[in-house]
């Protein structure tokens, strides 16, 4: 069955519901806190292919022709055949870019691919940190500039190109942040933060305890 979007909390509905609660250094703080940010953010555990949103975000790889984890699970559900058909006409994906494609038998409308960096090799850590970035960011700008409302992101590079859990939530949270801050940031109702594993989950909750001010 779809989840619709009613039925994804957002971070203030779990905060008054978990009673989660956190404290955040105020010397290190990057923006002036701001509760209404949480009204506009969710983190789901659970598939990200089953949500019915206006976008879902693929962490794709540069090729854009399905793959493990859960690049593999969105063409499996969308429809392999047809999506990876138009994925051809796309001609491939730089690393931290992002395109975008209907979402076929998905519940979500439409699927952003988002091509982040490969950690397995290369030790060029400041690069991969603009790269993971630069993903977050083009996904942001595509679902508006396609008329979505809503976009849900999968871990990024965290799982197959073992990007560091940690620094990948504060990169993500990070973009969302100062995305939500701009005029573009306006259009968009709700970003969607899906969590597969228990342990990503946890990385995540401790992280939107200070979601609306960010740490350094």
């Amino acid at each position: 069955m779809p989840v619709q979007l009613k039925d994804i909390p957002t971070i203030e509905e779990l905060f008054k519901s978990s009673g989660l609660h956190g404290t955040a250094d105020k010397t290190r703080l990057k923006y002036p806190p701001s509760a209404s940010y949480l009204g506009r953010v969710s983190l789901h555990h659970g598939d990200i292919t089953k949500l019915e949103v206006d976008s879902i975000v693929n962490a794709a790889n540069r090729f854009l022709g399905g793959g493990g984890g859960v690049d593999g699970a969105i063409h499996a559900a969308a429809g392999a055949e047809a999506l990876q058909a138009e994925c051809r006409k796309l001609g491939g994906c730089a690393t931290g870019q992002a395109k975008i494609t209907k979402g076929y038998n998905l519940p979500s409308k439409h699927v952003i691919h988002a091509v982040g960096p490969d950690c397995r090799s290369s030790t060029d850590a400041p690069r991969k940190e603009t790269l993971l970035a630069s993903c977050y960011r083009s996904s942001l700008d595509l679902a508006v500039k396609n008329d979505c409302k809503q976009i849900a992101f999968p871990c990024i590079s965290t799982q197959i190109y073992r990007y560091p859990i940690e620094e990948a939530t504060h990169i993500a949270l990070n973009e969302t942040r100062k995305f939500l801050d701009t005029v573009d940031g306006d259009k968009l109702d709700r970003v969607i933060f899906v969590v597969f594993r228990r342990e990503d989950k946890e990385v995540y909750e401790v992280d939107t305890v200070i979601f609306p001010s960010l740490r350094d």
